[in-house]
């Protein structure tokens, strides 16, 4: 086994090292660490995150460093400032032993006079976000000139992030002569651009395969109805009881409602989104890594930079946009060479996305069933009952009380006590998945021409479709309207069919005994300040369907382009004949269209009849 020592690491190093327990250098690290302290030599290093980059490039960054020099001799540039003060964290510790040496973290976020100062007194190395890095060059408050190492810690993600021409500013003020190292999780041709332009005959070095996932993750799928998503998504978290993850979502708003729902149903979970702020930011981050919270729910550029060790599971409730992205969702989970889990909840629409990450990651994923009511309550009772074998008691504490408990459960035999024990504890979870029915989503279903893999119980008896005025714009998705109906069956459960949804309506099945008292309860209520519309839809209802917000009927335009808010007419064309509108400007009445509302002034369009509006 090769150690530290061995790859030419100094003594004062080693000895940081080994009270931070690394016994023997990773692979990457084997590969990097001679090469950086023998020849100068340019490196494009290619691996996951959670391989041991920042050692690979920082000990040897670390042990060149002069400290008789007060401007920096090292740059690293890495995309979020979460991983810049990672970075920053784990080089003092490398340095614990090392005397002098200075390592400056720049961000933005942070005073940038706090910043200047710092480098004023003189560092060795610093540790930089593109965008403040090139704030500072422009006030010349940093030099460059006697940079001899510069790092581009996780290149992609700068270039996914929009960095690129930052990073070209900044290659262009530190010396032609300095040593360039390129560190990546995967391979785009943007990075490939970089190594070319700015690298000498880099070494390549690769940790398992080029864009490919790491080995000791395991990767599953779920396949359930788009409407089924959160259920899955808790069933899932409560079938792994120590779970420690990521929840991806696409969007901020998916975000922040996926998070809001696991809160109100008493899941430890936050959310991190760009609608926070850098404090509420620090603050989510700071309960995340001590684990005051279990269950993180991040878009993609919330995350980046996240340098969390020790996650057990990622989970894609949504798949990204950018296939390449779920290399990096699924690296944030094992990682140091532990196992991880990375687990995609798809709908049958998306099953063509799994086979394309499969071709990019170069592994398999495995098809797996959400675990069922029975399922789940034996993994939690297992879990609960090793808990009770491990607990430390503190018997100084307890042992006075214990013969008044002896003597109030002297009654008891001891099967009954455990039996006891374990209902009271566990009866929440047994009630909740007493009646919990299957919500998976067969492959041969998810094939299924015919629109069968729909779910649609419309030609169930029993059933019937109700249409309501508000949709995806309003904030409205399968699991806000299951809720919404849920609190206005006054506890009863009701069956639901196939949901429907569009911009601004939503078509949805129920239970026809439940429908007259459910269109009675919302006709009064309000949804995000939207009067609420409910109401028996039509046969050839559609979820396209619009509310008033459309012209009532719902019907385009001869164009094939709906009415949108009342703007300017497009080049000032008339719907039907391409003539103008006299003036060719907005449609002068007394009022705009302003939301498709009716004309005002008493006359309608073209003296067609006024139409109801928000009936199906």
């Amino acid at each position: 086994m090769t150690t530290f020592n061995e790859l030419g690491i100094r003594q004062d190093i080693v000895r940081a090292l080994t009270e931070l327990g690394f016994e023997s250098p990773m692979p990457v690290q084997e590969k990097v660490i001679p090469l950086l302290l023998g020849t100068k030599t340019d490196i494009v290093a290619l691996a996951q995150t959670g391989t041991g980059k920042t050692a690979a490039y920082g000990l040897p960054l670390i042990q060149q460093a002069d400290t008789n020099i007060a401007n920096p001799q090292a740059l690293i540039l890495c995309p979020t400032r979460e991983l810049c003060v990672q970075i920053t964290g784990d080089l003092n510790d490398f340095a614990k032993y090392t005397d002098d040496i200075k390592v400056l973290p720049v961000y933005g976020g942070s005073s940038m006079d706090i910043q200047i100062k710092a480098l004023r007194r003189g560092v060795q190395i610093v540790v930089a976000t593109p965008g403040r890095l090139i704030d500072l060059i422009g006030r010349k408050a940093v030099k460059l000139s006697q940079v001899k190492s510069i790092v581009l810690d996780e290149a992609d993600e700068m270039l996914n992030m929009g960095f690129l021409d930052s990073i070209n500013e900044i290659l262009a003020e530190v010396p032609k002569d300095r040593n360039t190292l390129l560190f990546s999780a995967t391979m785009p041709s943007e990075v490939a651009v970089i190594a070319r332009n700015y690298m000498h005959n880099p070494a390549e070095i690769t940790i398992g395969s080029k864009n490919a996932g790491a080995e000791n993750i395991k990767h599953l799928y779920f396949t359930v109805h788009a409407k089924d998503k959160y259920i899955a998504l808790k069933r899932i978290v409560d079938y792994y009881p120590s779970i420690y993850g990521i929840v991806f979502c696409r969007t901020r708003m998916d975000t922040q409602e996926i998070a809001d729902k696991l809160i109100h149903d008493g899941y430890n979970a936050e959310s991190l989104h760009g609608d926070l702020s850098q404090g509420q930011r620090d603050l989510v981050m700071q309960k995340f890594r001590i684990r005051h919270v279990k269950l993180l729910v991040a878009t993609d550029v919330a995350a980046r930079g996240i340098d969390v060790d020790d996650l057990t599971h990622i989970i894609n409730y949504n798949l990204p946009d950018d296939i390449q992205a779920y290399t990096h969702r699924s690296g944030r989970t094992g990682r140091a060479g532990k196992a991880g889990t990375s687990i995609a909840i798809i709908n049958t629409k998306e099953k063509h996305l799994i086979k394309q990450i499969e071709k990019k990651i170069n592994k398999q994923f495995i098809p797996s069933k959400v675990p069922g009511g029975r399922e789940i309550c034996e993994k939690q009772l297992f879990n609960m009952i090793n808990k009770m074998e491990n607990v430390e008691i503190e018997h100084a504490e307890i042992d006075p009380f214990l013969p008044t408990i002896y003597r109030k459960l002297e009654w008891l035999e001891k099967e009954d006590i455990i039996k006891r024990f374990v209902a009271l504890e566990f009866n929440r979870f047994l009630e909740y998945y007493r009646n919990a029915k299957d919500i998976n989503v067969s492959e041969e279903k998810g094939r299924d021409k015919t629109g069968a893999d729909r779910a649609s119980r419309r030609d169930e008896p029993g059933f019937v479709p109700l249409f309501i005025n508000v949709g995806k714009v309003d904030g409205l998705y399968p699991a806000t309207l299951i809720e919404l109906i849920n609190a206005n069956t006054h506890g009863k459960r009701v069956r639901i069919g196939n949901i429907e949804l569009s911009k601004k309506s939503a078509i949805f099945e129920i239970e026809a005994e439940a429908a007259a008292g459910l269109i009675a309860e919302l006709k009064d209520l309000d949804f995000r300040d939207i009067p609420l519309v409910v109401d028996y839809a039509k046969e050839n209802s559609s979820a396209e369907r619009s509310s008033e917000r459309d012209f009532g009927g719902g019907k385009k335009f001869k164009s094939g382009k709906p009415f949108k808010g009342g703007g300017d007419f497009k080049g000032g064309k008339d719907f039907k004949g391409g003539k103008e509108f006299p003036g060719g400007s907005k449609y002068k009445g007394k009022k705009d269209f302003s939301g498709g509302k009716d004309f005002a002034g008493g006359k309608d369009f073209g003296k067609s009849k006024k139409k109801k509006t928000r009936k199906p």
